[in-house]
């Protein structure tokens, strides 16, 4: 049966640099969904979870936020754990998910503050890390334990959104390696990379390969920038090899102008909800996990991946 409900969503700006004064204002948003209700709520809500630092709400991007904030959820009875702060709590949320049959997401949820070029926004080189480095440390760590044995014949990884590091195990080689980025000086100084190629997903998110070429893919802190994250994941999928793995790792910090509205207005674990979302609704892929692999729950940046493996036999036409 589906559940009708109606959401008043109001929430207080935070002062923010560069942004008028005319922003700051409280906003009011009112939603109406119809939809089967995920299990997934009352304790999210009660936990703190749905606390979220909410950089940038300008009345878009409330959609999903209020189903998230309406979700229902006990994981099995087992009380949800206080704080996304406490480690390993947020790997319960894509747990026994009730997916909605229709796609929950509005074409409001993926606008964004600075609609301008993206080619323009990374035109200059950024050699600098967008994570501190116990974060970078904890996902390496990870890296080190998934990915296939180095120099592994016929195996080939795509970091797709990479720039001059990929945060790949120290000497990690394979035969080959593709980097796909939007700064091509960037991509040149990555010493992982094999090969690159310079391409713009929010415009064109058809990925230049040939079906079943990789066995990993590898997608840093920059799920929130895209615009077209459906058409992304399905291409992933199409260009994954039978088996292999699709891994989306982020934390809590943005480019808040170029993150979509729906990642801005919402919080950690909403943001694994997104990005399992992503995967279930692209198709084709096992159902989603979340893994926290934060170093230092509240004295570093957080660090959480969500990942999934292609179906061994699956339709991606």
């Amino acid at each position: 049966m589906a559940n009708i409900f109606k959401i008043r969503l109001q929430s207080r700006l935070p002062i923010l640099v560069g942004i008028p004064p005319s922003l700051h204002s409280p906003t009011s948003v009112t939603s109406s969904f119809d939809y089967p209700v995920l299990q997934f709520s009352n304790k999210l809500k009660r936990s703190g979870l749905c606390r979220t630092n909410r950089r940038l709400v300008l009345g878009i991007g409330a959609s999903f936020w209020g189903q998230l904030m309406n979700m229902a959820g006990n994981f099995g009875g087992k009380s949800f754990i206080a704080s996304a702060r406490t480690k390993g709590a947020v790997e319960q949320v894509l747990k026994d998910v009730e997916w909605p049959e229709q796609f929950p997401f509005k074409e409001e949820d993926f606008q964004r503050f600075d609609e301008s070029p993206d080619t323009v926004f990374y035109e200059a080189p950024r050699f600098v890390t967008h994570i501190d480095d116990p974060a970078i440390a904890a996902l390496t760590k990870y890296y080190s334990e998934v990915f296939p044995p180095s120099n592994t014949p016929g195996v080939a990884l795509l970091d797709m959104c990479s720039s001059w590091v990929s945060h790949f195990p120290a000497g990690y080689k394979q035969e080959r390696i593709v980097g796909m980025g939007l700064n091509e000086e960037e991509l040149k100084r990555n010493p992982v990379l094999t090969e690159y190629i310079v391409q713009d997903l929010n415009v064109n998110p058809k990925l230049p390969f040939e079906d079943n070429s990789f066995d990993v893919i590898t997608n840093v802190v920059s799920i929130d920038y895209l615009t077209k994250p459906i058409d992304v994941i399905k291409e992933m999928c199409r260009i994954l090899k039978p088996g292999g793995m699709a891994i989306i790792s982020f934390s809590n910090r943005c480019f808040f102008t170029k993150a979509i509205s729906i990642w801005t207005s919402t919080g950690d674990a909403e943001h694994v909800m997104i990005v399992g979302a992503y995967f279930h609704y692209a198709g084709g892929f096992e159902p989603p996990q979340a893994v926290d692999i934060s170093p230092n729950p509240g004295r570093s940046d957080p660090m959480y991946i969500v990942y999934s493996r292609k179906l061994a036999t699956t339709n991606t036409a």
